[in-house]
């Protein structure tokens, strides 16, 4: 597969990405932008800049960051910690934290790394000078500050738009089915919320990861310079290197296809509970039904009655999400 790449001047409203969104493949939007301020200022006067431009919208606050040495050229793993990771948590005033990063920069000691900072909340004012017209104003961006990293390949379960601001970033991309071959840690001992690829993280392991070559040659690479997009869909594993000592990425997170509040990583964790250890024979006939109702292969599974006689499995929109919510949560309260 080759990673479809448009000019921003392309898309330039919601309407457009729509129909890209629909096909579940990663897009290269080049330049859609560049026109930003702070890209202006990271291309014209350098990343230092950048972060300083950044500052002006910080009104206060701390924040948790990553520390490690140097040593490890910003690669965040599982280690010896007293944790199980190779680098330290530490909690900061967001000023100070920019400092040191900025410090870094220059002395070369450490690397940190600040992620997933809501904009809203630690520097309001740079969403509304920083608007991205492809996204409804109620999908909020976040932002990730800090030195040259590699970020362990993992996964999201909502939609993203990643925009490089300051620095170069160099994405590694799995598609969702190579799951099985990327030996994926715990999901609930994360280094930042998300499981990761332990094959990814050490690639030369091949004794302890021997199905890791085959997601290796489905892999593929981008990479983005300030003002660039990448669109990534739902399940998409990812590894992110940020290149430069100082580097600045925006991202917005959504649900582009949701038809109501409840998320499919949450049906997941209850199928887990209800169908996982049970024998086989029976896992695989709870999989023939999953596939009729949910996935549905062979198209809806009441094509062979009129519309008006499919009663909650008509269309969601027409009030059947809400009929079907009510009849879960009532068999989850043991109702």
């Amino acid at each position: 597969m080759q990673i479809e790449e448009i000019e921003g001047a392309q898309i330039r409203q919601s309407e457009h990405l729509r129909p890209l969104i629909e096909q579940c493949r990663p897009i290269v939007i080049r330049g859609i932008c560049r026109d930003w301020p702070i890209v202006s200022l990271a291309q014209g006067s350098g990343n230092g800049a950048a972060l300083d431009h950044l500052r002006r919208y910080h009104r206060g606050g701390s924040v948790d960051y990553f520390v490690a040495d140097a040593k490890l050229g910003g690669r965040y793993a599982y280690g010896e910690g007293p944790d199980g990771f190779n680098f330290a948590r530490q909690r900061s005033e967001m000023g100070a934290a920019l400092d040191r990063i900025a410090a870094n920069a220059d002395d070369g000691a450490q690397t940190c790394y600040i992620g997933s900072l809501p904009v809203d909340t630690y520097f309001p004012g740079f969403a509304e000078d920083h608007g991205c017209a492809l996204l409804p104003p109620t999908v909020r961006p976040r932002l990730w500050i800090g030195n040259a990293s590699d970020i362990a390949c993992h996964y999201d379960s909502f939609d993203n738009l990643a925009i490089a601001v300051a620095g170069r970033r160099h994405f590694t991309l799995y598609p969702p089915d190579a799951i099985g071959d990327l030996y994926v840690g715990p999901i609930d001992h994360t280094m930042a919320g998300q499981p990761v690829s332990l094959a990814a993280i050490d690639p030369g392991g091949q004794d302890r990861f021997p199905r890791f070559e085959a997601a290796a040659q489905r892999r593929l690479h981008v990479d983005l310079n300030p003002g660039d997009a990448l669109y990534l869909p739902k399940l998409w594993w990812h590894g992110v290197k940020a290149r430069d000592g100082i580097n600045i990425l925006t991202n917005y997170w959504w649900d582009a296809s949701a038809a109501g509040p409840d998320s499919p990583y949450a049906a997941m964790l209850l199928a887990m509970i209800a169908i996982a250890e049970r024998p086989e024979p029976e896992r695989a006939a709870w999989r023939a039904f999953f596939d009729h109702y949910v996935f549905r292969p062979d198209g809806h599974p009441l094509a062979h009655l009129p519309a008006e006689r499919h009663g909650i499995l008509g269309p969601l929109k027409e009030g059947n999400y809400r009929r079907i919510r009510a009849l879960v949560m009532r068999m989850l309260r043991g109702g």
